[in-house]
């Protein structure tokens, strides 16, 4: 049977005829999805027109209009018809008997039904009271009777909404996050209310009624297929139980997916979750756009008074190399070359959540349409700008989102497709995998200060489950598949090894803490035997109460935290020969030497500035050259504050400290004094780099007291107001006794940040202490430097000595 024989089968039987024409329309195995909506709702007009036809006899000024979901054609199986009667206030008796025509049939068939009876008047007061009302008014479609009626409030109902929407749109943003509140993410909850919950339908609705206030529109590249795949769900929902719900319950997942089609409800739920994900997404783009033209609105009159009616131009406030603030958001600059920079990506995403901001729309797009990938393995400034991003904490969370929307993350880690949007059948867990593993990434941001390698921690945070995506133990995959991608974002060979077993012994240490006899040699040297060395069990411990405490709150308590620290303990004391040896002192290469003795000679400072480059993606070598950091050499004779004085003349320049090496040099004989040696990688943070004279020339003054840099630094900080940003952990400064028989061993971890070294070294000099060497290195945001000090005579500082130095310089650098 057609269509056509299907209505007209509703216009010739009457209500039994509707209710058989509409069975056989739902059993059609042929029609499915929007068509089938379609036919459902032209069906029901059909029979409705029919309805008031017949009971509208001799009455004019009235009409039957269709709002909401029915309103848009969208009739799902077991849709309740949101219906208005509209009259002109004429006739009230025979309006009140047309009502009764038209709702009682639609009772005895037991469909559901949301009624009124208005006034175009009434119906606009109501729509001014009521935002529900008014939003289901936006979609008001005519049906039958006086058709100028149902336009004329169409008409009135849209110049409303779009005169009021300065008002109305932040009601209906609460109204939203309210909802949001009670019902939760739609792409992360196992039993998800496809209508209610974030990222469902009514979002998609409320993205709607936006567009309609002509204020702000949303990202519509893939918004109207995600909103089909979920009221195509709600179809299947609705034939599977013979219901009215919009809650996809663990039960009936596996019919829903039969119906639909697909291999079996993971399947079915990893479908929901891409679409509610694309529904979050383009809701938060949504709302902030709208934010930002009523904040506009706002402060547009008082600056035209202000600047004599001309209009205003957007502060652009630099925050990297090619990435800018500009109204509330991080955008690219105009000298900005995606095609030309692949690391731009990253550190446009680095420096947004450093600064606590969102990625616009526009970069985002622009960056997935136009930059180059990135080469293998990746340059440093890549890797160092994805560990920045990892340890940036919650922030982190909205960027990653903005980067995978536009699918910048599975052309950065293409292994992330396999864990995008996968479900977690597990009521412990509280994410889908690919979220998980975020979450990981920003409870061990909050431990970087723990470790003595953030970078190592935090890339494993993002991999550890990794291996879900594949079949077997996903401890084991995930191994092989961190290894590829360590070894691909340009770890050397013995940080990829670390990486990989931190990622198969993920679960290690809380396994064997919870379900084995810690009292038992054996279980204890079989966790180390795993581990393998103090730094890595220091980094395994870090990472198992990050990947519990992104699982849920059942997966970590304080009992749980005690037993592994028992076993954490006990490991260490097995693992306690690998102490480490004293540093040893390497031959200078001849460049170094060539300097020192100029140093000794002159009595002044030489440098020496090396850059480091690599040819182009798809160039050969003969190409020219892009500079990836500079290697700047240094000797100075030896004298008070040349730490403070080389990092405060480099703080001044905007350089970045990546890692510093400073040690004592001693001469050949005959050569008298000894010269200090210090090997730096730097790179500027914007813009070129200084010239080596300039730089010579600013230390010189800075060891001769004549440049004020502690004033210099602090008048560049009051010139630029701090951000909301990141809040970092506090800085943690230790004493390792047992590091060293020479020197006293004192160690910093940090959040990195201008003028950082500087702070750190005249801290040191004023107390008094001498630093044989220094091992500074910058990891991401964090900054883990080890400082081997000695007092006056040349000996390792007494305990409580060196103790009261870390607590002076704990307090200096948290002041």
């Amino acid at each position: 049977m057609t269509g056509t024989d299907v209505q007209k089968e509703a216009e010739d039987s009457g209500p039994s005829g509707y209710a058989a024409a509409r069975l056989r329309l739902l059993t059609e195995e042929a029609r499915s999805g929007p068509p089938r909506r379609a036919a459902l709702a032209e069906l029901t007009d059909d029979w409705l027109t029919g309805l008031f036809a017949a009971g509208a006899e001799g009455l004019r000024g009235a009409s039957l209009v269709a709002v909401g979901g029915y309103g848009r054609g969208e009739l799902s199986p077991r849709s309740d018809l949101d219906l208005l009667l509209l009259h002109d206030g004429g006739d009230i008796k025979a309006v009140a008997a047309l009502a009764d025509r038209l709702w009682y049939p639609v009772w005895d068939l037991g469909l559901d039904l949301d009624h009124s009876v208005r006034t175009p008047a009434e119906a606009r007061k109501t729509a001014g009271e009521d935002l529900k009302v008014q939003l289901g008014l936006l979609d008001a479609r005519h049906i039958a009777g006086d058709l100028g009626l149902t336009a004329s409030l169409r008409t009135a109902v849209l110049a409303d909404w779009r005169n009021q929407a300065p008002k109305r749109l932040p009601e209906l943003q609460e109204l939203c996050a309210e909802r949001a509140e009670r019902q939760g993410e739609l792409q992360y909850l196992l039993e998800p209310d496809l209508k209610e919950a974030r990222g469902g339908l009514r979002d998609a609705t409320a993205l709607r009624a936006v567009a309609a206030s002509w204020l702000a529109d949303a990202p519509r590249e893939g918004l109207a297929d995600a909103r089909r795949r979920l009221l195509d769900v709600r179809d299947a929902l609705h034939l599977a139980t013979g219901r009215a719900t919009d809650r996809l319950a663990l039960q009936e997942q596996d019919q829903v997916a039969a119906e639909l089609g697909l291999l079996d409800a993971d399947t079915l739920l990893r479908q929901v979750y891409e679409a509610a994900r694309l529904v979050s997404y383009a809701s938060d783009v949504t709302w902030r756009e709208v934010g930002r033209v009523l904040r506009s609105r706002a402060v547009r009159p008082r600056l035209r008074a202000m600047l004599g009616g001309g209009k205003p131009t957007a502060e652009r406030s630099p925050l990297a190399e090619g990435v800018v603030e500009q109204d509330g958001e991080v955008v690219l600059a105009r000298a900005a070359r995606p095609e030309r920079d692949p690391v731009l990506p990253l550190r446009a995403a680095a420096a947004a959540a450093q600064a606590g901001l969102p990625l616009s729309l526009h970069a985002v797009r622009r960056l997935a349409a136009t930059v180059r990938p990135l080469p293998t393995p990746w340059p440093a400034e890549a890797r160092e700008q994805l560990v920045t991003l990892l340890g940036s904490g919650r922030p982190t969370i909205e960027v990653w989102e903005a980067l995978e929307a536009e699918g910048l993350i599975t052309r950065l880690l293409p292994d992330w497709e396999r864990v995008r949007c996968r479900p977690q059948r597990n009521a412990v867990h509280l994410w889908t995998v690919d979220r998980h593993l975020i979450e990981t990434a920003v409870r061990a941001s909050e431990f970087t200060r723990r470790v003595s390698r953030p970078d190592l921690l935090l890339v494993a945070a993002l991999l550890h489950d990794i291996g879900k995506g594949w079949p077997g133990d996903h401890s084991v995959a995930g191994e092989i598949i961190a290894k590829d991608v360590a070894a691909r974002i340009g770890f050397d060979r013995h940080d990829v090894a670390v990486v990989a077993t931190l990622v198969r012994h993920h679960l290690t240490l809380i396994d064997t803490a919870t379900r084995r006899d810690l009292e038992d040699p054996a279980t204890v040297r079989s966790v180390a035997e795993a581990v393998g060395s103090q730094g890595t069990l220091e980094l395994l411990h870090a990472l198992t109460e990050a990947d519990a405490l992104a699982t849920g709150p059942a997966a970590w308590s304080s009992w749980r935290g005690s037993l592994v620290a028992d076993l954490v303990e006990r490991v260490s004391a097995v693992l306690a020969g690998d102490v480490p040896d004293d540093p040893e002192e390497a031959a200078p290469t001849a460049e170094q030497e060539r300097l020192a003795l100029e140093a000794a000679a002159t009595g002044s400072p030489v440098l020496a500035l090396r850059a480091q480059t690599e040819p182009p993606v798809g160039q050969e070598p003969s190409g020219d050259p892009e500079p990836l950091g500079v290697e700047l050499l240094i000797a100075v004779p030896d004298q008070p504050g040349v730490l403070p004085a080389v990092a405060g003349v480099l703080a001044m320049h905007r350089l970045t400290v990546r890692t510093a090496e400073l040690r004592s040099l001693y001469l050949p004989d005959g050569v008298d004094g000894s010269v200090l040696l210090l090997d730096w990688r730097v790179a500027a943070e914007y813009g070129s780099l200084p010239q080596a004279a300039r730089l010579r020339s600013d230390l010189v003054r800075a060891l001769d007291g004549s440049l004020d840099i502690a004033g210099r630094l602090a008048e560049r900080d009051a010139a630029y107001p701090r951000r909301r940003g990141v809040v970092a952990p506090a800085a943690r400064v230790s004493v390792h006794p047992a590091a060293s028989r020479l020197a006293t061993v004192i160690e910093v971890r940090s959040q990195d940040a201008p003028g950082l070294l500087f702070r750190i070294g005249r801290a040191l000099e004023d107390a008094s202490v001498q630093v044989r060497s220094a091992h500074v290195s910058t990891l991401g945001a964090n900054a883990v430097d080890a400082f081997y000090v000695t007092g006056p005579e040349g000996a390792p500082l007494p305990g409580d000595e060196a103790a009261s130095v870390a607590r002076k310089l704990e307090e200096t650098l948290r002041g």
